[in-house]
């Protein structure tokens, strides 16, 4: 199951009891902080969110409100005695910002802080179970979006034939890998006759903060639920495109070319009180769209 737990929703500064940009995406037990916005450790104390599970972090880029509680989440870590090795994947400099805080604090960590410097697009990591890749979007400074590609799951026993077959137990293992079954007699029972193919694996794209901006679509396309900013109603375009931000309307156009399941959208800004209005505006573009709202677990079907 993929999922992502909305930590921070707003923009540059905490506002109406919404925070900085920050989220969880979880797979499989494992979780992944994408952004760390001033207060993430406090909203992840808040949703129960399991900080033992973090073994990488994602920094889409260095304006204060993606990164500004990484220190103090770096930090507790270490307060708590954690032993895990931890990767940051980040713009450059963040490794020389965090090495200087630590170093005047006299801070040794308790566990191995790995820095992985993003400068082009690629794949990040690569596992069994999960492919995550960084795209670069287009905003004020260096930025990345994030793309997490469930891997195709293993094949699925049709149980009633693979007993009618008397399959051993010790062989269940090799018929989900796709394996043919020979009995004892020779007879070679066909994989596709006791076992359906996987699910699909799941995708899910965080597009950061940019301008309106196609060159993403081909990274994103197809996936089945994308986050992307939209920090403005559409009536405010002028002053998106100056500040290199999205409004409503432009998200909910990038989803829709984009072919995607689902829209989430988030970076608020602070000159909103209520939000109803992004998510009307939105859907009138792409009807399958839903505020990310902080606390919510959004479930990648």
């Amino acid at each position: 199951m993929l999922s992502v737990t909305i930590l921070g929703n707003n923009s540059a500064v905490p506002a109406f009891n919404r925070h900085p940009t920050s989220q969880v995406v979880s797979h499989d037990g494992t979780n992944y902080l994408v952004d760390c916005g001033e207060g993430t450790q406090i909203q992840m104390i808040k949703y129960k969110i399991r900080r033992g599970k973090i073994t990488h972090i994602f920094i889409s880029h260095l304006h204060g409100d993606h990164y500004f509680g990484l220190i103090g989440l770096i930090n507790s870590f270490s307060l708590l005695s954690h032993k895990q090795e931890m990767h940051i994947f980040a713009p450059s400099p963040l490794q020389q910002i965090i090495e200087v805080q630590l170093k005047v604090a006299n801070t040794t960590l308790s566990y191995p802080l790995y820095f992985h410097t993003l400068t082009e697009p690629g794949v990040l990591v690569d596992n069994e179970k999960i492919r995550i890749s960084c795209f670069r979007t287009t905003h004020r400074i260096e930025c990345y979006g994030f793309l997490f590609e469930e891997k195709e799951g293993k094949r699925k026993l049709l149980i009633d034939k693979v007993r009618k077959h008397e399959i051993p137990v010790s062989f269940y293992s090799s018929l989900q890998a796709g394996l043919d079954y020979i009995t004892p007699k020779g007879v070679r029972i066909k994989n596709t006759d006791v076992t359906a193919n996987p699910e699909r694996g799941k995708k899910y794209a965080f597009c950061a903060d940019t301008r309106y901006d196609e060159n993403i679509i081909p990274h994103i396309y197809g996936a089945d639920m994308i986050y992307h900013e939209t920090t403005y109603l559409d009536s405010m375009r002028e002053k998106a495109e100056e500040r290199f931000h999205t409004t409503t309307k432009q998200a909910a156009l990038i989803a829709r070319k984009a072919m995607v399941g689902k829209l989430l959208i988030g970076h608020f800004s602070s000159k909103y009180n209520l939000l109803d209005a992004f998510a009307e505006e939105a859907r009138e573009v792409f009807p399958d769209t839903e505020l990310a709202l902080e606390g919510i677990t959004y479930n990648i079907h």
